[in-house]
């Protein structure tokens, strides 16, 4: 077999794509600023991506993209336009036409369609003088590179530009609607992405599964609600159920080496005041984070800034059984 140093095939590829992405952000200009407007400003609409072939997945993966931001959107194959899925596209939707060359024959029906209906295109092209580009309302212009293959015919460094043009626009809308890690998981509630975003009220102990315990109680009692709850603390509420302190099983084992008659004590000369307490909306492995630092094994829940009034209770435990870390 003829010896070939691949690993230099390899980096050379990189090189070369990595160069192209860096030309792409100098072509960056008012365009961009009036593509994303127009994506924020559509009443009821969708964006659809539509290209054939490889731009064509590309526009697939943007699309998805999009639906994962909370941007309604969908792909159209331009292939299939002509033959039936022109219904899809409405009165308010955006289409995003991805074609490199921007003489791309099959996305004319699309085109056509658009026009007639004045629906707003958007054009992901590499030539300004181009048929797709001169039909399009606004042009996000990708640089004329070569490809990374040795002829230059593969489609490979303009795909990840267009590609990441597609990203650029997705992440701007982002910023501008202040989309965050909890908007992010609506869309994502399941898989890898949902675990590790599990907030702490959906794994904290609620209702009749908290050990709350009255500030004047006997130890004696106290001993009984822990051992029957079996979650290792107690949490000291007031008459009117404010949340005082909290007891644990360490600070028992501590007190009864120092008491002998640790059960005729009252339970808010025992705790230990103003427990720990967490926003029910905290990501739950930021919890953990908290529990690892304080050394503590159990963290009370409040909503906003009501830290008084304990809605719920998350133990080390109940992380990790959703296997967090």
């Amino acid at each position: 077999m003829k010896k070939i140093n691949f690993k230099k095939i390899a980096k050379k590829v990189i090189n070369e794509e990595s160069a192209a992405i860096k030309k792409l952000s100098k072509t960056i200009n008012s365009s961009f600023d009036k593509a994303v407007n127009k994506i924020l400003n559509k009443k009821n609409g969708k964006i659809i991506f539509s290209g054939t072939g490889k731009s064509g997945a590309i526009g697939a993966i943007l699309s998805s993209t999009f639906s994962s931001v909370g941007i309604s959107s969908f792909f159209v194959d331009a292939n299939d336009a002509g033959h039936g899925s022109l219904g899809a596209i409405e009165k308010n939707d955006i289409v995003i036409l991805i074609s490199y060359s921007g003489e791309t024959k099959e996305t004319f029906s699309i085109i056509n369609f658009c026009k007639r209906r004045k629906i707003t295109l958007i054009g992901i092209v590499s030539k300004i003088n181009s048929s797709v580009a001169k039909a399009c309302d606004i042009n996000l212009l990708i640089p004329s590179i070569p490809e990374a293959d040795p002829n230059s015919i593969v489609p490979t460094s303009s795909l990840l530009m267009s590609m990441s043009i597609g990203h650029c626009l997705a992440i701007a809308t982002m910023n501008y609607r202040r989309f965050g890690k909890f908007d992010f998981k609506k869309f994502h509630p399941s898989g890898n992405l949902g675990e590790k975003l599990k907030t702490v009220e959906e794994l904290m102990l609620k209702g009749n599964k908290v050990p709350f315990i009255n500030e004047n109680v006997l130890m004696n009692n106290a001993l009984k609600v822990m051992n029957k709850f079996n979650q290792g603390v107690l949490i000291v509420r007031s008459k009117n159920k404010k949340t005082l302190g909290i007891i644990s099983d360490g600070d028992i084992k501590r007190i009864s080496n120092k008491n002998n008659d640790i059960k005729k004590l009252i339970t808010k000369n025992i705790m230990k005041k103003n427990p720990i307490t967490v926003d029910k909306n905290m990501i739950a492995a930021e919890a953990l984070s908290i529990m690892n630092s304080k050394k503590v094994t159990c963290l009370c829940v409040h909503n906003k800034k009501n830290k008084r009034k304990t809605l719920g209770i998350i133990t080390v435990h109940n992380i990790l059984n959703a296997n967090i870390q």
